[in-house]
């Protein structure tokens, strides 16, 4: 027999028992299933701590603070929502808008034509990569003459410079005149190399060009959406091309 009892008994009173949880309130948790006073107390003095922490924080506070979210949040079933702010802008506005963005994507796309003409000017696209090899023919009266002939005589020039589209001088002028330019196989070399540079940097604005482009007309392709017109979508739109409409016809006065 436990103390507890015993002193009962002596007493006289009746010994107490803790009172088994019924099943029915087993799903209410921890606290609730058995009266454990420490876990209990425990989370009360949490919840008291945590209190204090929140009134200090908010005695520290500056009160003339002000953040925008104050006014632009509000609390949605238990959590804090940014409201978006309503675009307030009127149908002839967005044209206005949408009229810029047409105007400014094609000055840049303009630049970007003057600049890729200019490096065409400066490269002639000669040995460029990608490029359609060109075709020379000849014509001969007679097989005989065909299966007789020779280029580099036919050129007069020498076999060493039949393969070039461009600087390809004749035998007299190189009798006449020294060779001009580098002859040195590393500066040729690196001046090879400068020109596919060129000629990387005119593929990249070609391209770049191409996208302005497009862009330009999908930012025309929204702008006409605007209008109340019934539409039917012919095509949808891809990286490389706006969607098409069909637009009901109307007659004007």
């Amino acid at each position: 027999m436990s103390s507890a009892f015993r002193k009962a008994a002596k007493s006289g009173q009746r010994p107490h028992r803790e009172r088994a949880q019924p099943a029915c309130r087993q799903k209410l948790g921890l606290l609730e299933k058995k009266k454990d006073y420490r876990l209990r107390a425990d989370d009360y003095h949490k919840k008291q701590n945590a209190l204090r922490a929140l009134q200090k924080k908010a005695l520290d506070k500056n009160p003339d603070e002000f953040y925008f979210k104050m006014i632009r949040a509000k609390l949605q079933d238990g959590v804090h929502v940014i409201k978006q702010p309503k675009d307030e802008v009127t149908p002839e506005q967005v044209k206005l808008m949408r009229t810029q963005d047409i105007k400014y994507v094609e000055m840049k796309r303009v630049a970007e034509a003057k600049k890729i003409e200019r490096l065409k000017s400066e490269l002639h696209l000669l040995d460029a990569e990608g490029k359609n090899p060109n075709k020379h023919m000849f014509f001969f009266d007679t097989k005989k003459e065909v299966e007789e002939f020779d280029i580099a005589t036919h050129l007069d020039t020498v076999p060493e410079l039949v393969d070039r589209v461009y600087n390809r001088p004749t035998i007299a002028t190189l009798q006449k005149e020294t060779l001009k330019g580098a002859t040195d196989p590393a500066h040729l070399k690196k001046l090879a190399q400068q020109r596919k540079n060129q000629y990387d940097l005119l593929k990249q604005r070609i391209e770049r060009e191409k996208a302005m482009f497009v862009v330009a007309q999908k930012i025309q392709t929204r702008k006409d959406l605007l209008d109340k017109t019934h539409k039917v979508k012919v095509k949808k739109e891809t990286t490389n091309g706006p969607a098409i409409y069909k637009f009901k016809f109307q007659r004007k006065r």
